[in-house]
């Protein structure tokens, strides 16, 4: 189970895009997430008639490390640290490490 999964909402906590938050698009290897709107570069691309790809500059999403993001908590409107519990059913949840509040139910 990781701590930070696909469509959650995050808040950089470092880098040139710190303070921003965005929803996880996509989980790479070595500890690498896409977040929409965060850590984009501006790439050339050839235009491609076949395809129907026009020719550009384009604006591209690049991948960020895990470890640069926190989990973002409603109540308390900030990045916060994530830990793991089994409830009484037996079933291992998230829960925020401030609060205690389990992230998914």
């Amino acid at each position: 189970m990781q701590k930070i999964r696909k469509g959650d909402d995050v808040v950089v906590r470092v880098g040139k895009d710190k303070g921003k938050s965005g929803r996880v698009t996509k989980i790479l290897k070595d500890n690498k997430i896409l977040v929409e709107g965060i850590n984009q570069a501006k790439k050339n691309q050839k235009p491609n008639p076949n395809a129907g790809i026009s020719g550009g500059i384009v604006t591209k999403d690049v991948p960020i490390n895990i470890s640069n993001v926190g989990l973002y908590n409603p109540t308390t409107k900030k990045p916060d640290r994530i830990g793991f519990r089994f409830l009484e059913d037996g079933k291992k949840v998230r829960y925020f490490k401030s609060t205690n509040e389990v992230v998914d139910v």
